[in-house]
């Protein structure tokens, strides 16, 4: 529908991909909306949204790239991680296979006044909100469920809790270094998948991982795909290419070398798990990438 004769988001995103969504929930009468979209490889680019989103990716092939100044960016989204696209700024998207995402839009009516509204201003690209991610899947697993007036309650509640997550700022307001809790936590679970981004080369081992969230490392392996889509191995797997890639363009180091400084086993190990995630030879992405820049 039209808001003081534009469109909003859920119509701009519509046009832009040439479907709707495959389910959605809200109006921007109640001053937001919930939609799911699912899409395929392509790059797509959308105009300036009248009003901000957050996004989350839920499933789908973890190569989801956004374009910033002049390029792609080197990171990627995968699944388990948000993003905050604010209101008025245009943006443009790679998609390398299936993307499959879920949409959170709000008024600025529901914005005004909030604490960390400010942060809706500004791109956030592919940040990790493994609280805001179960959430989201909790609301989905609802929505597709048969319908029910006891189940309208309850998503509408969680739809309140993930209203309510968002508004209170991301996760990197803050950074307590101890939680008076020991039972698993999303912020455990959210100072592991940091802790990996921030030294990717580090082990990282499943136990280790499972001893800082507390549970056994079976448990947290369920606990981690469940809340990101991926397993721990997957995720650190990620951290460590997305850091090549980025030395691939900024250094010259040699691919022996930067391997090692990855974590990676051998180059051999590095060349192998770089083509099966980007489908080319990390000396090819080099090469294209540097003569990109010329």
């Amino acid at each position: 529908m039209k808001q003081d004769g534009v469109w909003d988001n859920k119509n701009i995103i519509c046009d832009v991909l040439g479907r709707a969504p495959d389910v959605e929930m809200g109006s921007f009468g109640d001053g937001w909306s919930l939609c799911r979209w699912r899409q395929f490889v392509g790059t797509y680019t959308l105009p300036a949204l009248p009003q901000p989103i957050f996004t989350v990716h839920v499933a789908g092939k973890p190569q989801v790239k956004t374009w910033d100044r002049d390029g792609w960016t080197e990171t990627s989204s995968i699944p388990g991680c948000a993003t905050i696209v604010p209101a008025g700024m245009p943006t443009g998207w790679l998609v390398d296979g299936e993307l499959d995402v879920v949409t959170l839009s709000m008024s600025s009516d529901v914005l005004a006044g909030q604490p960390h509204a400010e942060q809706f201003n500004k791109m956030r690209f592919a940040f990790a909100d493994p609280l805001g991610v179960a959430l989201t899947r909790q609301i989905l697993s609802e929505l597709y469920a048969p319908q029910a007036e006891e189940r309208t309650a309850y998503v509408s509640a969680m739809v309140n809790a993930l209203k309510a997550h968002i508004l209170s700022g991301p996760p990197a307001h803050g950074n307590p270094t101890e939680i008076p809790v020991s039972d698993f936590s999303a912020y455990r679970l959210h100072k592991i998948m940091n802790a990996v981004l921030a030294n990717p080369a580090e082990e990282h081992s499943l136990d280790a991982m499972a001893a800082v969230a507390g549970v056994t490392p079976s448990h947290f392996c369920r606990l981690f795909k469940k809340a990101t889509g991926i397993s721990p191995h997957q995720y650190v797997m990620k951290a460590r290419l997305d850091r090549a890639q980025q030395m691939l363009v900024q250094t010259d180091l040699s691919l022996a070398a930067l391997s090692e400084v990855t974590g990676f086993t051998s180059q051999s190990h590095f060349s192998r798990a770089f083509r099966s995630w980007f489908g080319m030879a990390p000396s090819d992405y080099r090469q294209q990438e540097r003569r990109g820049l010329h």
